[in-house]
Order: C-alpha cells, then structure tokens, then sequence
C-alpha cells in the first residue's frame, strides 16, 4: 500500500485528490495538511510515502515546502508530486531543483495523478507532457550539454519508427498528437514508447527524455 499525503491549502482540492488517490486499492490517503508548515508537522509523526503538494500557499509555497520537507526526507524515502494550477515554465524547474520528483497540472486526468504517484512511489519521475517540455527545453539551451557516447549507442538500437516517437516525446509532444502526426494510433505510440524504454533502459518518460537528450536528441 502507497501512503499519501495531500498539501493543499483549498478545502475543495483537498478533497477532490483524496477522492481520486483514495480509489485504487494500492493508494492510501494517511493525512491531509493545508499549509507548508502542517505538512512538515505531520511528516515527524505519520509515515508517508508520497507527498502530493500544491505550489500557492499561504505561511511558505510549495517550492519551500519541498525543500524544507528534502532537509527531513531524501528522495530515496519519499517521492514529492507537485500538482497544481500554476504551471509555468519557471514554476516547474523551480519545484524540480527544490526536490521534486514530478510535476503535474490540476487538469490531469485520476488515471495520469494515480500513475504519478505510484511512479515516484517507485524511485520515478512522473511528469506531464508539458513539463516535459520545460525540462527538454532548459536542457536544450544549455551549451555545456555533451553527447554521452555509451547512452547514443542504445539508443542507436531503435528502430526508425520507435526513434521518431521519441523525438516527439522530447519535443513535448502528447501521445494523441504524437499518433495524428504518425499516422498511428495510441496505443501503437505507447507500444513503441514501451520498447525504446526499455532498449534504453528508462522507467518512465522523464527518464527517457532524460537519456534521449544525452544522446543528442534535441527538441524540434
């Protein structure tokens, strides 16, 4: 059982997370908490496995709040999922460089927030398409990036339609729009996704755009 706490200074949103994190039977809501600071309270008395955070909230926001919460907890004893309205390019490397293990917007959908958690859950990174995006970019601009020749070589073990879907994942791209742009449908998308993962040896996408870009793969 995934145990999880909800960090949310609305009442509303408290309770619409808890109601999608509560559905499957492996994810457990063990507290709630509608400040930074009752976050870091409750972490000394509850075990928990993931936090999911908001980043607007009163007393101290939530980049401060997962670092404060990294200081108590490291990564390998606690995924940290931001979820939030505000996700713009800056708010999302601020969250990842204070701590974060993935970052998502309120507009996803209960399957993509519940597959977050177990992800980070797991060690992983779960990040939505657009930050994705974000990280790709940022990487991309920076000029001290160097082609990592032991990562180029798996990836040279793709096939020619396994490297395209890839160039779109880290080109932000969504599956749908990945499929009507290949002529393909979702789940051949995600199919091809599965098997470059595994040729590279990613556990999730941020993973693989992660080595897709020490491969030389850039965003289009």
């Amino acid at each position: 059982m995934i145990r999880v706490m909800i960090v949310d200074d609305q009442d509303i949103i408290r309770a619409g997370l808890a109601a999608i994190v509560g559905a499957p039977e492996d994810l457990e809501v063990v507290a709630q908490a509608a400040d930074g600071f009752e976050a870091l309270r409750t972490l000394t008395t509850t075990a928990v496995d993931v936090l999911l955070v908001d980043l607007r909230m009163p007393g101290i926001d939530g980049v401060e709040t997962v670092r404060r919460v990294r200081l108590l907890r490291p990564a390998a004893e606690l995924g940290i999922l931001v979820v939030t309205t505000f996700d713009e390019d800056e708010n999302v490397l601020r969250a990842l460089r204070a701590g974060a293990d993935g970052f998502f917007s309120k507009s996803a959908s209960p399957s993509e927030i519940a597959d977050g958690v177990r992800h980070v859950a797991a060690g992983g990174r779960a990040l939505s398409d657009h930050a994705v995006g974000v990280v790709v970019s940022h990487v991309a601009d920076d000029r001290a990036v160097v082609v990592d020749r032991a990562v180029a070589d798996l990836v040279a073990t793709l096939t020619p339609r396994e490297r395209e879907v890839v160039e779109a994942i880290v080109s932000g791209l969504d599956g749908a729009t990945i499929a009507a742009r290949l002529h393909l449908s979702p789940f051949t998308v995600k199919t091809h996704a599965n098997r470059a993962m595994a040729k590279v040896g990613a556990t999730d996408r941020g993973q693989l755009v992660s080595l897709a870009v020490r491969a030389g793969i850039m965003p289009t």
